[in-house]
């Protein structure tokens, strides 16, 4: 089956076919790093994660850019009112940023660039705009972007243009009405502003937050690439803002395929710091989740459907991490010679599923149900000794094949001295018959993360 993939432009599934063959060019937007990212943010994180861990399993090279926007409204409003300089700002939450990332096993990007360190490759951009009379400078050395210059303009984000007419300038770098406005690509200097600012053509200023994307895509991807990743709240009008510079300086498509993901939802709302509700990756850890567990909470939903974050999910998410590992050990303990076996996931009937679930439009619903299914089956089985040593070994290849995309499993599980001292302390008390004890015991472990199974050979110690 062909990779199709639901493109926001055309509002419907396309086949994929990138420009090169063999080969994925990449953009996701990335924080602005002017506070912590919350998991709202990582739910459009651990979607482009998802995408990519695909495309490597399909056999694409990708070469992945995540831009980090350190000069925006935001970062200079907090760097002034906290009185410290914007690269200590940024560089504090570029740090927190890539934390997240690795706690979430998000595979990092092959580039991360910040804005700051393309100031002039933005202004060049913008020189050919105005070159091209597709932007104006104004009295005070802003310069605009003309939409009515452009006539597609609306285009990705479905607005019928002919019934809005720009009636004024739009100077914020971040607005959410759907009423097309001339947009600022070179704000002047402020008093407000501090000692944030870069020289110019037009005097001093810093750059508008669209055109920092489209400056820094086509520096690392090229004028014309495959994909490009959002949250859908970047639909408009930032991803719109960034077609219509980019197509009108280089003259070129900009990008083919646009794929954005929904909000998470926190009590019905979507989950924000300008409302309050969010919680931070660090938090969740703390409260009990695990990275696997919290990366099958935010991807078990599909990404352009909205996904409701409750308390419920970390059981759920935790119950269902468990199943897949507990499965993986059980394999590794029935095969007595995995080594020299040469196991081969497409031995499974369920990876054939697996795969062509996720090649509709990356349909996790349906490849979990795959993935599911065939433990429940093999499950039994194992109970009743009827697999076969190579169906086993080709059992534990499916599983990694599953884990290349979700990354749920746990390979190193030594087991730590604390737990192991319990255990002996627990087989103590059920010798001594002190079945209180015992149990007291056992639920220890188990709050502590660790199943304790009585077997003919001894008690056995299983990671939840």
């Amino acid at each position: 089956m062909s990779t199709r993939f639901y493109n926001t432009k055309s509002r419907k599934k396309e086949i994929f076919v990138p420009i090169k063959k063999g080969h994925v060019n990449l953009y996701t937007c990335g924080p602005t790093v002017y506070d912590t990212a919350h998991i709202g943010n990582f739910r459009t994180f651990i979607f482009e994660d998802l995408l990519k861990r695909y495309l490597l399993l399909k056999g694409y090279g990708v070469t992945h850019v995540m831009n980090l926007t350190d000069v925006d409204d935001k970062t200079i409003k907090k760097s002034v009112a906290e009185k410290i300089p914007i690269r200590d700002l940024t560089n504090k939450y570029i740090d927190l940023f890539h934390s997240d990332i690795k706690k979430l096993k998000i595979i990092p990007a092959d580039h991360y660039p910040r804005a700051t360190d393309h100031i002039a490759g933005m202004i060049e951009m913008i020189k050919s705009l105005i070159e091209r009379e597709f932007a104006y400078i104004t009295d005070d050395g802003s310069v605009y972007f003309s939409i009515s210059t452009y006539a597609d303009y609306g285009r990705l984000a479905n607005l019928n243009f002919e019934l809005q007419q720009s009636t004024e300038r739009v100077e914020t770098d971040d607005y959410s009405k759907d009423n097309p406005q001339d947009f600022t690509l070179w704000k002047a200097w402020k008093d407000s502003d501090g000692e944030v600012f870069w020289d110019s053509p037009w005097g001093r200023g810093r750059p508008g937050w669209h055109i920092e994307c489209s400056a820094m895509s086509v520096e690392y991807l090229g004028n014309h690439f495959d994909i490009h990743c959002g949250g859908v709240d970047n639909l408009f009008p930032h991803h719109e803002n960034e077609i219509a510079q980019s197509v009108c300086a280089t003259g070129k498509e900009f990008v083919n395929y646009w794929l954005h993901s929904e909000h998470l939802l926190l009590d019905s709302e979507k989950m924000s710091k300008s409302l309050g509700n969010f919680y931070h990756v660090k938090e969740l850890l703390a409260a009990g989740y695990t990275s696997e567990s919290l990366r099958y909470a935010l991807l078990s939903t599909h990404y352009r459907s909205k996904l409701k974050f409750t308390n419920d999910k970390k059981h759920e998410a935790q119950k269902a991490v468990s199943r897949v590992q507990e499965i993986y050990n059980r394999l590794q303990e029935y095969v007595t010679d995995y080594a020299d076996i040469n196991g081969s996931a497409n031995r499974v009937p369920a990876s054939e599923d697996f795969i062509k679930a996720l090649d509709d439009d990356l349909d996790v619903a349906g490849a979990l149900s795959s993935v599911f299914d065939w433990i429940r089956k093999t499950n039994v089985q194992l109970d009743t000794k009827t697999l076969s040593e190579m169906d086993a070994t080709n059992g534990i290849a499916f599983l990694l094949q599953v884990n290349s995309i979700f990354d749920i499993l746990k390979f190193d599980l030594s087991i730590p001295e604390e737990i192991i001292q319990l255990a002996k302390e627990r087989t103590q008390a059920r010798k001594n018959r002190d079945w209180q004890n015992s149990d007291r015991i056992r639920d220890e472990l188990y709050n502590l993360g660790w199943n304790i199974e009585d077997t003919p050979a001894g008690a056995k110690l299983k990671q939840r």
